[in-house]
């Protein structure tokens, strides 16, 4: 498992615009090598712009850099780069958790390269076609303009070598190029005549190199767009005479331009990256079971949850696992409402930046999602598109602008959302129902005299903490790609906060979900006339609570409808079925509908999107094929009827009303590092249970930052976790202490960690080592096969 934050972007010493203005409306965007996963807001008119935005997110597939690039969009709303911070994926852990400052580093065209190259090397007497090995291609090449024409030129470099060139055919339209094409380069030269006619004089293979560059053929004037390349030396042939591997594609030599790096400014970044082994279930079940009864100890304070929110750094932190944890196991309802009882005061419930809260946010972007889509983005869309002014502020109001226009403009938005959230009850998650339910009679419980309090206690809840967020910070809660421009984000700020003024003045018994979700993505045709190409498009899909649609363009009529009840189960697709990445099935009775998404964050949305419209329908599949069906059989289980039954369990078996991929022991080894990294924060609060209980002076300095109610029984959950840790330290010691002690330098095991821990490349990867037969006064060919 592997997992990201970032947050407290901020960069400063920008070079300025080249004119009069000289200032510049700058973003940042996050990368996994160079797939964007994630954008800030535009911070307007500054060199030193502060975007102050957090970014989590677990991390979906194998991936070299952590990119960071500032961008910066004129009055014409073009972007173009400023600079670029790339981080190693085996140097994330020096900056985790520490505020770093990076200088920004060019971007060229020549060093923006991604992908992966598979090559077959030859050392051979003669040349023969024999001995050729199956599947050499490349993988994950970027997409230039839309597209990837990719082809390979290969050359022999040596010390008096000017070999011309050898290319490859070009394959159209895929960054999964699969050439299958052999070159033959001699190693040999001739002597002068001067000397013995048949004499020859073989050259020193270690001092020669083969070279192997992928390029997009372009129909430009500017020439094909160089994809990467890289340079493998001939050595590695020494002793086998055959070298067989997959190949990280590198940035071409000297190819950036000569620009001083102190003049494109730095970016500070607070980066948590974490990698963890998850054990099986039965390790956990101490450290699982203490976490669980947390909603049954009391006080509050006293409990295994709330101590991880003690001793953590950030609240959020603990938030993440803990929600996750206790929904997988149905105890988020009394997790959650529990601290209720001990509440003062009904207008600040939920309202402090306690553990509490922010596990009630995290809740409600976990089970809400959806339910926010179907009822707000609509309207969101509508808003950021129409671009109407609601500036009710007469000091910001603009000359053409009317203050009588805007008032109504404003009226119109947040009556059309208020009345779309309190009517859309029917379409609430269950356990969003529950939560409200048992929120409602805790609060009517705890504050007797107000007969009131459990509605406003429900209202302002869920009109503070979900929806006013959502309309403020739509592209938070994944209702809009992107931040919107500074006027939409102004009108968004005075509907949140008219939204949230409504919700804390409700009394009605009736409070209180289904988005549209649309994209641009590629589809495979299904086949449904049988004598129809089945080829890939790019069509608009629509997302309803009651079809899934796809159109040739927006705006169109549809060309093919899937009623929601039709679809039987939503899930990935391997990358090995097309040579294409980020695709995911849609199974219905008959066939499959395979999608190519924009992106890896973007396929795994739309598989929980589609999951979750369709989890209640009654012929759900248990079952399923991860690869397509192609050339008369299954690739995954290679059975030849169409018809038969999947090989592998679905993912989405889930009951009910709420469908999350949460695996619980791996929730369960996320929080045990937490609390393994924040040990000695532990200690130090058993410490302070210890002085909170003998002394009754004031309380020491170092100890005053933990809430401690009840020293006793603080002090018997601490043991607790202590001992839970300590139990599961040993087992990863253990794990590591055996995993060394099976490594043997050279052995098999050795080279697929380095290959596949390391380098990303493919697993299952073996060397032989061989005693090469060296015959001297003879022709040598190199083959070369990708």
């Amino acid at each position: 498992m592997k997992l990201c934050f970032i947050e407290e972007t901020v960069s400063k010493n920008i070079p300025p615009y080249p004119g009069p203005n000289r200032m510049r409306d700058c973003y940042c965007t996050v990368n996994l090598d160079q797939e964007e996963v994630f954008r800030t807001k535009i911070i307007e008119k500054s060199l030193c712009p502060f975007y102050g935005e957090d970014f989590y997110c677990e991390i979906p597939r194998s991936f070299r850099h952590l990119s960071f690039y500032i961008f910066d969009r004129d009055v014409f709303r073009r972007d173009s780069s400023i600079g670029k911070v790339a981080v190693k994926k085996e140097d994330l852990q020096k900056y985790h958790g520490k505020d770093t400052w990076f200088q920004l580093q060019p971007v060229s065209a020549d060093s923006e390269v991604q992908g992966k190259v598979h090559l077959e090397l030859r050392l051979s007497e003669v040349i023969t076609d024999s001995g050729v090995i199956n599947h050499k291609l490349c993988q994950g090449l970027p997409i230039v303009n839309g597209q990837c024409d990719p082809y390979a030129a290969v050359s022999l470099l040596g010390p008096s070598r000017s070999d011309q060139a050898k290319k490859t055919k070009v394959k159209r339209k895929t960054n999964n190029p699969q050439f299958e094409e052999v070159f033959y380069f001699e190693v040999t030269r001739p002597l002068s005549y001067t000397k013995r006619q048949f004499d020859v004089e073989e050259e020193d293979v270690d001092k020669l190199a083969l070279r192997v560059d992928l390029w997009n053929a372009s129909n430009l004037k500017f020439g094909d767009e160089f994809l990467g390349g890289v340079r493998v030396p001939l050595r590695v042939l020494s002793q086998a005479g055959v070298h067989d591997a997959w190949y990280f594609l590198q940035p071409r030599e000297n190819g950036g331009k000569s620009v001083k790096v102190e003049e494109l400014g730095s970016l500070r970044l607070n980066i948590v990256y974490t990698e963890d082994h998850v054990f099986p279930s039965e390790h956990y079940t101490p450290l699982r079971d203490l976490l669980l009864h947390s909603a049954n100890v009391a006080p509050v304070s006293a409990s295994p949850a709330h101590t991880l929110g003690e001793v953590c750094r950030e609240k959020q932190e603990a938030a993440i696992p803990l929600v996750r944890l206790f929904l997988h196991y149905g105890k988020i309802v009394p997790f959650i409402t529990h601290p209720v009882s001990l509440c003062r005061d009904p207008n600040t419930i939920f309202r402090g930046n306690s553990l509490t809260s922010k596990c009630i946010d995290e809740t409600m972007k976990l089970a809400g999602m959806h339910y926010l889509q179907v009822t707000l983005k609509p309207i969101i869309d509508e808003i950021c598109t129409e671009h109407k002014s609601c500036e009710i502020d007469p000091v910001k109001l603009k000359e053409s602008e009317n203050l009588e226009t805007n008032r109504e403009n404003l009226r119109q938005y947040v009556d059309r959302i208020f009345n779309t959230i309190t009517t859309s009850g029917v379409r609430c998650p269950t356990v969003m129902c529950d939560i409200f339910f048992s929120l409602r009679e805790s609060a009517a419980t705890r504050f007797q005299v107000d007969q009131d309090v459990r509605y406003t206690a429900v209202s302002s809840f869920i009109f503070l903490r979900f929806f006013a967020p959502a309309i403020l910070s739509p592209n938070l809660f994944h209702l809009r790609p992107h931040h919107p421009d500074p006027a939409t984000s102004r009108t968004l700020t005075l509907i949140s906060k008219t939204i949230q003024t409504l919700g804390s003045l409700a009394k009605s018994k009736s409070v209180m979900v289904f988005p549209f979700f649309l994209r641009f993505m590629i589809k495979r045709a299904q086949g449904r006339n049988r004598f129809g190409m089945k080829n890939f498009k790019k069509r608009w899909f629509r997302l309803t609570n009651h079809e899934f649609t796809y159109h040739k363009t927006k705006g169109e009529s549809a060309l093919c409808s899937i009623p929601i009840e039709n679809i039987l189960a939503v899930e990935r697709l391997e990358e090995e079925s097309f040579k294409m990445k980020n695709m995911f099935q849609v199974i219905q009775p008959e066939r499959a509908l395979y999608i190519q998404a924009n992106n890896c964050v973007e396929a795994r949305d739309w598989i929980d999107i589609l999951t979750k419209v369709s989890q209640c329908n009654r012929k759900r599949l248990s079952t399923y094929h991860p690869s397509a069906y192609l050339n008369g059989h299954w690739l995954c289980c290679k059975f030849s009827a169409d018809t038969a039954s999947g090989c592998t369990p679905c993912t989405g078996g889930l009951p009910a009303n709420i469908q999350l991929d949460v695996d619980g022991d791996r929730e369960t080894e996320r929080i045990y590092s937490l609390f393994s990294t924040y040990m000695t924060k532990l200690i130090k609060m058993q410490e302070a249970c210890g002085s909170k209980s003998v002394y009754d002076g004031p309380e020491q300095e170092e100890y005053s930052s933990f809430v401690i109610d009840d020293p006793q029984e603080t002090y018997k959950t601490l043991k607790l976790i202590v001992s839970a840790v300590q139990t599961l330290e040993q087992q990863h010691t253990k794990y590591k202490r055996d995993k060394f002690k099976k490594t043997k330098i050279g052995s098999q095991y050795v080279v697929c960690c380095l290959f596949t821990l390391r380098l990303c490349l493919v697993t299952n990867y073996s060397y032989s080592i061989f005693n090469a037969i060296q015959t001297k006064n003879c022709w040598k060919n190199v083959t070369c096969k990708i």
